[in-house]
């Protein structure tokens, strides 16, 4: 069994997708923001720089939120129709 196979073992199939998403996602707009700051595009220390940085921090955060939901619905509420929507 590989490192990758024991580190996700207890984790259910479904949810890999989500955490190879965000999880790669979250590395590469961490590498944009640090290129961001490390070419003095976005200056901290102006208030309107700081607004735009905490609304990409908070985008990141929003979409990836909203993506849970939906797949804590597809998880917890879908299932009652997975009989193709026939009562009984």
């Amino acid at each position: 069994m590989s490192v990758v196979e024991r580190l996700f073992a207890g984790i259910p199939e479904y949810w890999w997708a989500y955490i190879y998403q965000y999880g790669v996602g979250l590395v590469i707009f961490l590498i944009g923001l640090a290129l961001i700051i490390g070419y003095k595009s976005c200056n901290l220390s102006r208030k309107q720089d700081r607004f735009w940085f905490g609304v990409l921090l908070f985008g990141f955060a929003w979409y990836a939120g909203i993506h849970y939901a939906w797949y804590m619905a597809a998880i917890h509420v879908m299932p009652v129709a997975q009989n193709g929507g026939a009562a009984g």
